[in-house]
C-alpha cells in the first residue's frame, strides 16, 4: 500500500521529479540506476533437523539462533536489466560509497549517473567526503546527478521491486548463518538474474499520479517560484 502522508508541495515535486526519469527512454550516456538497502538476518538453526527419506517429508525446527545482521545493496538500472546487487556487513558510510564505486565503474561511459535513492542519512555528498577525502570524494560524487525520493515513499523507489525479488528468490526461508555464504547467495542469484535480461517496466506516470492523488500539475510549477 502507498504511504503518502501529507501531499506538500515538495512531495509533490519530487515525486513528479522521479516518475519523469523513470519515463525516460533507454540511454547509456545517461543511465537511471536505483539503489536500496534490505537489511538481513543472519541465523542458523537451534536444533539439527530431520531429514527426508521415503515417504517422509524433512522437519526443521522453528526456532533459531541469531548470529548478527548484515546488509544487502539492492541496485538496477530498471530499464536495461543492468544490476550490482550486492551483500555487505552493514549500510555505513564506507559500505555506501563502496556502492557508489562500484555503480561509477559500472558506467565509465555515461556523462551523468542519474541515481534515484531515499533520504537515510548516509546517502550524501558527506559520506564520499568522509570516506575517501574532500578531491576523490568530490570527484566520485559528481558523477551523478541524485534524485531524492519523498520522504516516507520507498515505493517510488524502482529499487524497492529489486528488493523484493531478492527476498523471494534469493533468500526465501532459507537460513543463512554467515556473511560469506550471503555475499555468494547474492552474487549467484544476481549473476543469474542479469544473464535472463529482466528488466523492470514501471507503468505507474506522471498523470497518473495526478489522477490517483488529486492535485493541480501547476503545483509544482508555482513551488519552483
Amino acid at each position: 500500500m502507498w504511504c503518502v502522508p501529507e501531499l506538500t508541495a515538495e512531495f509533490i515535486e519530487r515525486m513528479e521529479d522521479v516518475l519523469r526519469l523513470y519515463a525516460r527512454k533507454l540511454d547509456p550516456v545517461e543511465p537511471v540506476v536505483c539503489l536500496d538497502e534490505r537489511p538481513v538476518v543472519l541465523r542458523e538453526d537451534a536444533r539439527r533437523g530431520v531429514a527426508m527419506k521415503p515417504g517422509r517429508i524433512s522437519r526443521r525446527d522453528y526456532e533459531y539462533v541469531r548470529c548478527g545482521t548484515a546488509n544487502i545493496f539492492c541496485i538496477v538500472e530498471p530499464l536495461a536489466g543492468r544490476r550490482l546487487t550486492f551483500a555487505s556487513a552493514d549500510r555505513k558510510r564506507p559500505a555506501y560509497v563502496r556502492a557508489l564505486q562500484k555503480i561509477a565503474a559500472r558506467y565509465p561511459q555515461a556523462k551523468r549517473i542519474h541515481l534515484v535513492q531515499d533520504n537515510l542519512n548516509t546517502h550524501s555528498l558527506k559520506s564520499a567526503v568522509a570516506v575517501l577525502g574532500a578531491l576523490e570524494g568530490r570527484r566520485l560524487w559528481r558523477r551523478f546527478e541524485v534524485h531524492y525520493t519523498p520522504k516516507h515513499a520507498s515505493w517510488l523507489n524502482a529499487a524497492e521491486i529489486e528488493a523484493s525479488l531478492v527476498s523471494r528468490e534469493c533468500l526465501g526461508r532459507d537460513r543463512l548463518a554467515f556473511l560469506v555464504d550471503l555475499i555468494s547467495r547474492v552474487a549467484a542469484w544476481r549473476r543469474a538474474a542479469e544473464d535472463e535480461g529482466r528488466t523492470i517496466d514501471w507503468t505507474f506516470r506522471v498523470d497518473d499520479a495526478r489522477r490517483k492523488f488529486r492535485y493541480d500539475g501547476l503545483i509544482t510549477a508555482r513551488s519552483r517560484h
